[in-house]
């Protein structure tokens, strides 16, 4: 028998009563379901639209879409002050908000609230709603609409219930959701080569998901719950530690498990920059963030070999990426490249490594994934992803262009674009933290993005025309690449307000080196 019972917690140990602390779960809880059950009606709204045959009712299913992921969004939003205090935010304020959906054998069935997981939720809800409305210019004229929609919205909603998940099998079903969506989403236009790209990913990152669950079996029978907060600051074996990282890294396209990620350019663009850049690959490292710094305690060991493993990652992708041609693998091969950045901030584990790769979470999605919508307006307007036969496109495609190298200017790390800062704090802890040669590889890494990036630049967008191109994309392209562009260099000019909220998150993780 399934009961619903909300309870809240403070980081003071302070409990919620009255009717706004229920409202609160019930605010927590509607974030996860309206996208997670809203998409299984997109299919449906659109039969009833279409019988109406009314001209309002033609982009039903897709505003229905929009509206989704934005309800998701405003709803995490209004957490925000009670997660993190009122007023001006306070390190040791503000809530732990629990909501339990029922208990059994396995432990509680929980969603919780934190500083952590509210960040990372808002990070994925703003950059998903910016490719949902994207989708309505690039998907118009292609078939499959309906699970295409379905797939994206479902995919939202079970990121969002992964990052608020307090129980290790809840988190699991979340997670396998994410792969069997993106599965269907990288094989979207069903040829062939899309077909066995998808099943690639799909089994590479299930046989990393299998190895996790055995990891979560290890830690049950040692201590007889899935429950987070039953198994708060528990100590997890080295085994467990090395089963679970097995299926962070698969998600997180990291070496040796990433090749999958460039393979699945074949996706529409928005599919990619919603897995390359807001979340399927951000699902690894807020895990690993959730597991072994906010709740589990792990030897020492791991604090060394992730930063190698996630060093000879960065350096290899960009190596990849400097030498490719097709545009969407050469992004693809960067957010590797990057995502070692956010691994070697969190395996640092000291304050401005972490600060530094929450940061850089943020960034390097609203960043990679305007690159990402960029390479569809260009894929669209040439027909083609060869940057060699490219040249000259900044004259019919000028705001694309200038997106396009705003973004590449944040993932550089250009200041005063927000990728800089993020950079600096990660490599800033590295050195701190006595790993000197780590800064040094990934500085490497850091000028090699530069290079390659600047040589995509001028192939595609400088020099003369070696091809017949469109004009800039639909409207609803143009505003999406525009607006990520500009929020690119507006996180840098304000950091000062994504800091405070990286700052105040990491007062409630445990596992910080202070």
């Amino acid at each position: 028998m399934c009961i619903l019972t909300f309870r809240s917690l403070s980081h003071k140990c302070r409990v919620a009563t009255g009717r706004q602390s229920v409202k609160e779960q019930l605010i927590l809880l509607l974030a996860v379901f309206v996208p997670t059950f809203g998409a299984i009606l997109l299919p449906l709204i659109n039969k009833i639209s279409s019988a109406v045959r009314h001209p309002i009712a033609d982009p039903a299913r897709n505003i229905f879409a929009l509206s989704f992921v934005i309800i998701s969004f405003v709803l995490t939003l209004s957490l925000l002050p009670t997660v993190f205090g009122f007023g001006e935010l306070s390190r040791a304020g503000g809530q732990i908000i629990t909501a339990q959906v029922f208990s059994g054998n396995m432990g509680n069935f929980t969603f919780l609230a934190d500083k952590l997981a509210v960040f990372m939720a808002l990070v994925a809800a703003l950059i998903t709603t910016v490719i949902v409305f994207y989708s309505f210019g690039y998907i118009s004229h292609y078939e499959n609409q309906n699970e295409y929609y379905l797939m994206v919205v479902l995919f939202f909603g079970a990121m969002i219930g992964l990052v608020f998940s307090s129980n290790l099998i809840s988190l699991y079903i979340f997670w396998e959701i994410t792969a069997i969506t993106s599965w269907r989403l990288i094989g979207f236009f069903r040829g062939k080569l899309q077909v066995l790209r998808a099943d690639k990913a799909f089994l590479v990152t299930v046989f990393g998901s299998v190895l996790m669950l055995v990891g979560f079996i290890s830690i049950y029978q040692q201590y007889g719950s899935f429950d987070l907060a039953v198994l708060k600051n528990s100590h997890i074996s080295n085994v467990a530690v090395a089963l679970i990282l097995a299926g962070i890294l698969s998600k997180s396209a990291t070496l040796p498990l990433h090749t999958w990620l460039p393979d699945a350019g074949v996706a529409p663009s928005p599919v990619t920059a919603l897995l390359h850049a807001a979340l399927l690959v951000k699902i690894g490292v807020y895990v690993y963030a959730r597991l072994f710094i906010a709740n589990f305690e792990i030897d020492p060991f791991w604090h060394t070999v992730v930063p190698v493993v996630a060093a000879a990652s960065s350096l290899i992708s960009a190596g990849a990426a400097m030498v490719e041609t097709d545009l969407k693998r050469i992004i693809a091969y960067s957010t590797i490249s990057q995502i070692g950045f956010i691994f070697l901030g969190l395996a640092i584990g000291n304050e401005i490594g972490v600060a530094g790769a929450l940061l850089f979470i943020l960034m390097h999605g609203l960043a990679k994934g305007g690159l990402f919508l960029c390479a569809g307006i260009i894929e669209h307007g040439t027909g083609t992803k060869d940057i060699t036969k490219m040249g000259g496109l900044i004259k019919t495609m000028p705001i694309t262009a200038i997106a396009f190298l705003f973004c590449a200017f944040s993932v550089m790390g250009i200041p005063p674009f927000g990728g800089f800062f993020s950079k600096y704090m990660v490599m800033t802890a590295a050195t701190q933290n006595g790993q000197v040669w780590i800064s040094y590889i990934f500085l490497v890494g850091a000028v090699m993005t530069v290079i390659y990036l600047f040589r995509v630049f001028n192939l595609v967008f400088m020099g003369q025309e070696k091809i017949e191109a469109h004009k800039e994309g639909s409207p609803t392209m143009v505003i999406s690449v525009a607006t990520l562009a500009v929020l690119s260099l507006a996180a840098g000019i304000l950091i000062y307000f994504p800091f405070q909220l990286a700052q105040s998150a990491i007062q409630q993780l445990p596992g910080i080196v202070r």
